[in-house]
């Protein structure tokens, strides 16, 4: 589950085919519904799976980085097609002109100071994105939730005066950056709240917090949380989307390493 995939999950899928969210985008959320008994864990992920996913996003984005008491704002245009295809460009002075395309399970990112593009591989997947608490590896991530981890119905519990349901994941490979999982699910309206990620010693290395929802065509949908990668001391980026657009056709050559350095 991600509120990051407009890169992931953030940006998305072609026409007439349906994509998670999770991008990095922006966005991990569920439709609203209600349960009258207790959901089974299986029923409970699946529905989260399902209410990530959309044809298309258009949006503008900031991201605000607080580290080591000093704050940065960034600015940013995405795209997103599909799980596999998103572009994002920033437009904040500092950034502006830097681009990243992910495009075929590959990410790509584009400096205007060098001009050159350059893929991000290996190691450098685990490093701060834009000095955010995002890594790049948070970013692409393609899967659905339900396709990497088994999940149990951990009971109920309260989230800033919210009645959840607690959900518990395991991840099925050991190749998973982040073997457990730990969901706060809103049983009014399916919104996911709050959710933890862990290393397989159970030490907390990440936590994602919903702040805001918004409508779009009777889908809700999240465009404002707050990330904390508790490894880095003092530090926490608050995305934020605007002028969202979804389900809109997006050309093929938005997409492409053309596009990247033009």
């Amino acid at each position: 589950m991600r509120w990051l995939s407009v890169f992931r999950k953030g940006l998305y899928p072609p026409s007439g085919a349906k994509v998670r969210v999770c991008a990095f985008v922006f966005a991990v959320t569920a439709g609203a519904f209600v349960y009258g008994q207790n959901p089974s864990a299986v029923e409970l992920l699946r529905r989260v799976d399902d209410n990530e996913i959309y044809t298309t996003i258009e949006y503008e984005g900031e991201m605000r980085i607080e580290y080591q008491n000093k704050r940065f704002v960034k600015t940013m245009k995405a795209w997103a097609r599909g799980n596999t295809d998103s572009f994002i460009e920033f437009t904040n002075p500092e950034d502006r002109g830097t681009k990243y395309l992910k495009k075929g399970g590959r990410l790509y990112v584009y400096s205007p100071d060098t001009e050159e593009v350059m893929l991000i591989s290996g190691h450098m997947l685990k490093e701060s994105m834009m000095g955010s608490d995002m890594s790049y590896e948070d970013t692409i991530e393609n899967e659905k939730l339900s396709a990497r981890y088994d999940p149990v119905l951990g009971g109920s519990e309260g989230w800033n005066g919210r009645d959840c349901w607690i959900l518990d994941l395991r991840a099925k490979k050991k190749t998973e950056s982040y073997p457990k999982q730990k969901l706060w699910i809103d049983k009014e309206t399916g919104d996911c709240l709050h959710y933890e990620l862990f290393a397989l010693s159970g030490a907390k290395l990440k936590e994602y917090t919903l702040h805001r929802v918004e409508v779009f065509g009777g889908r809700r949908f999240p465009v404002e949380i707050e990330i904390r990668d508790l490894l880095r001391k003092g530090s926490k980026t608050t995305l934020i989307m605007r002028q969202v657009l979804m389900d809109k056709p997006i050309p093929d050559a938005l997409f492409s390493q053309r596009n990247l350095s033009r």
